[in-house]
C-alpha cells in the first residue's frame, strides 16, 4: 500500500515551531524502525499520475483529465489548467494562494473569464467549467513547462514561473492579465467586502489527453484531482476507508491523506500539529499494531513535495533497538 502524505516531513521553520514537545509515539516508532530513502520532489499530482500510471508530457496531464471530469471534452487540443489565483505581496517576494483561500462564485467566474476573453482574444481566453478550475485550449502544444498549484501554494513564485521557449509571451500576458482583473468590477466589489481579490491566473498541468490505462488498484482520496485521475484510469475509486487493518496496510492501493497539506502550504504550525496528532490517532497506531501482520513488501509512507519516503516492512516490527528520538529530529 502507497500512503502519499503530502507534508510529513514539513520544512524545516515549520517543524521547529510546529514539532516542540510533541510526542506521538506510533509515528515515532515507525520512523525509528522503517528505512527512509528519497523519492521525487515533484508534488501530488506527479506522485499519483506515477501510481496511477499516467505518462508524464511535458508537464503531468492534469488539465485534459480535470476538464472531463468538469463536463468538457478534451479531443485533440492540448489544454492548460489557468486557475484563478490571489498574489500577496511580501516585502521581499510573491507568495500565492490558491482559489481554496476564497469563495468564488460560478457567476464572478464567468464574469471574469468573459472580460479575459474579450480582451486578450484566443491567445488567453479561459473556460471555466468549475468556478475555481478554468482551462485553456491550444490547437498546438505551446513549449511550456508549469509548476503545479499545490506545489506553488505559499511559495515564492519567481521560480516557480511557467519555462520553456514560449515562456516569455505567457509571462508578458499574465503581467497584463494583472493590470485588467484589479479594475475589474468583479474584483471591486469583492474587496469592498473584504474578500481577496483574483489577481492572476496559475497555469499548470498542461498536456493532451493521454491514452486511456487500466489501473486496477483501488484509490482512496477525497481530492477532487486525485479522483478525476483513478476515474480515468479505471481505477476503483473509493472514500477513505474507515476500518484500518492489517488486510488493508498490506494490500495493493494508494491512499492519499492530506490533511496536513494545507496548513504545510501556509505554514500554520498550529494546524499542521494538529492535523498530525489525527494521523496519528487514525493511521499510525493500528498501522504500528499491524505491522507485524502485513505482507511483506511492506507500505509505504510518501511525501512527494519533501521528496522523502518510509519504507515499512513486517520485520520492522520486531526492530526493538531502534529507540524513537524526539519526533523533530525524525522528521528532519
Amino acid at each position: 500500500m502507497l500512503f502519499i502524505i503530502p507534508y510529513l516531513f514539513p520544512p524545516a521553520r515549520l517543524l521547529e515551531t510546529a514539532a516542540q514537545d510533541l510526542h506521538l509515539p506510533a509515528l515515532q516508532t515507525l520512523l525509528a524502525r522503517g528505512a527512509r530513502q528519497p523519492c521525487p520532489a515533484g508534488g501530488v499530482e506527479a506522485a499519483l499520475c506515477e501510481a496511477l500510471g499516467i505518462a508524464r508530457q511535458q508537464d503531468w496531464p492534469l488539465a485534459p483529465i480535470t476538464l472531463a471530469a468538469d463536463g468538457g471534452v478534451a479531443g485533440d487540443a492540448y489544454w492548460l489548467r489557468a486557475d484563478p489565483v490571489h498574489l500577496r505581496v511580501m516585502r521581499d517576494r510573491i507568495v500565492l494562494a490558491d482559489s481554496s483561500a476564497f469563495d468564488l462564485s460560478q457567476q464572478e467566474a464567468d464574469a471574469l473569464t468573459t472580460a479575459i476573453g474579450q480582451h486578450f482574444g484566443p491567445d488567453l481566453s479561459p473556460l471555466p467549467l468549475h468556478s475555481q478550475h478554468w482551462y485553456l485550449r491550444y490547437p498546438q502544444a505551446p513549449r511550456l513547462t508549469t509548476t503545479p498549484l499545490s506545489v506553488a501554494v505559499g511559495r515564492d513564485i519567481d521560480p516557480l514561473l511557467p519555462q520553456g521557449d514560449d515562456a516569455m509571451r505567457f509571462r508578458a500576458e499574465l503581467n497584463e492579465l494583472q493590470m485588467l482583473l484589479h479594475e475589474h468590477p468583479v474584483n471591486q466589489a469583492r474587496e469592498a467586502r473584504g474578500e481577496l481579490p483574483v489577481n492572476s491566473l496559475w497555469l499548470w498541468g498542461g498536456g493532451s489527453l493521454p491514452v486511456t490505462c487500466a489501473t486496477p488498484v483501488p484509490l482512496y482520496a477525497g481530492n477532487a484531482e486525485a479522483r478525476a485521475l483513478g476515474a480515468f484510469c479505471n481505477a476503483r475509486v473509493q472514500a477513505i476507508p474507515a476500518h484500518r487493518d492489517a488486510q488493508l496496510f498490506g494490500s495493493d492501493g494508494v491512499i492519499l491523506l492530506d490533511t496536513l497539506t494545507q496548513a504545510g502550504q501556509v505554514g500554520d504550525a498550529y494546524g499542521w500539529r494538529e492535523a498530525l496528532r489525527g494521523l496519528e490517532q487514525d493511521w499510525f497506531v493500528p498501522l504500528l499494531d499491524t505491522l507485524r501482520k502485513i505482507d511483506p513488501q511492506g507500505p509505504r509512507l510518501m511525501d512527494p513535495v519533501s521528496g522523502k519516503v518510509l519504507h515499512l516492512h513486517p520485520r520492522d516490527a520486531w526492530k526493538f533497538w531502534r529507540r524513537p528520538r524526539r519526533l523533530i529530529s525524525m522528521l528532519s
